[in-house]
């Protein structure tokens, strides 16, 4: 019989956990008990409240994300890039009997510092599902990665995600707005201006400007804004770009397609892949291996 596992995404804010026969997932639990929410239990502790009744003796777990950062359970090593994808699950990181935790990916040259944990269980999913050349990985911080069948070569991080919460939350932009609502039209009127005028910190407040003097409605803007960075991402990131090269986007629908609607512009190809099914396919196949 194929052996039991759990697979475990362990985030800053939540935790998500799946128990596995093989291929098939028999439960699963979800708990806001993200590294930065312990409240003063330990993360054994923690693990063992989540899997509560799902560890038979020696049961392995495989987890990934921020619970292997500096603020998680404990520091589990960057593979520096050029990285195979087989070295990730050959590079895991031990907490207790039996329980593992993936390594993150970095770059450190002079003209690129970056780090990842989390996405390259995606990535590990996402290449069987969808091989690329170049994965686009949107979320608070977007992650543009370089990559062949075998080895992640290179990627960069760009915080589109943050920089919009950040710009309607806590800036002048957004200050004093009613509730904003979905506005594919104000959408599309950023994105245009981002794709066309990348540098954007002379357009960020036109945008305050602008409902301010009635020419973009005050609900709309949470949507221009959106628009406006990510086509200012795009287009700053063109030299990763390559004629007849198709992307693949991982992330979820509403995120996917605003990232297609932005390639699209630039006349690129996309696939798309779920983020959640990317990083269930990445961590199993590790918990698989590790199970067997």
């Amino acid at each position: 019989m194929t052996s039991r596992y759990i697979a475990i995404d362990w985030g800053s804010t939540n935790l998500r956990a799946w128990l596995y026969q093989g291929e098939q997932c028999l439960e699963s639990r979800q708990s806001e008990a993200g590294v930065t929410r312990l409240n003063g239990k330990s993360p054994d502790a923690v693990l063992a409240e989540v899997t509560q009744n799902w560890r038979e003796s020696g049961t392995p777990v495989v987890m990934a994300g921020m619970v292997g950062s500096n603020v998680g359970w404990k520091m589990a090593p960057y593979l520096p890039v050029p990285a195979f994808f087989s070295t990730i699950g050959e590079t895991l990181t031990s907490v207790g009997d039996n329980i593992w935790i993936i390594p993150g990916l970095c770059v450190s040259r002079d003209d690129n510092k970056n780090v990842m944990r989390g996405e390259e269980t995606q990535l590990l999913g996402a290449r069987t599902l969808s091989p690329s050349s170049l994965y686009v990985m949107p979320g608070t911080h977007c992650k543009w990665v370089k990559a062949d069948r075998t080895q992640v070569h290179d990627f960069r991080t760009v915080m589109t995600g943050e920089l919009h919460h950040l710009l309607l939350n806590h800036s002048l932009i957004g200050a004093g707005l009613p509730p904003q609502e979905s506005a594919p039209g104000a959408f599309a009127a950023g994105l245009e201006r981002g794709l066309n005028a990348p540098a954007v910190l002379p357009q960020l407040f036109e945008v305050r400007a602008s409902h301010v003097l009635g020419t973009l409605p005050r609900e709309q803007v949470s949507e221009f804004l959106s628009g406006l960075l990510i086509g200012a991402e795009v287009a700053s990131m063109r030299d990763d770009l390559t004629c007849q090269q198709v992307i693949t986007i991982v992330a979820g629908t509403a995120l996917s397609s605003r990232y297609q609607q932005a390639f699209h512009a630039v006349g690129q190809q996309t696939n798309v892949v779920s983020g959640d099914t990317a990083f269930q396919a990445g961590i199993r196949s590790i918990a698989h291996a590790v199970a067997n």
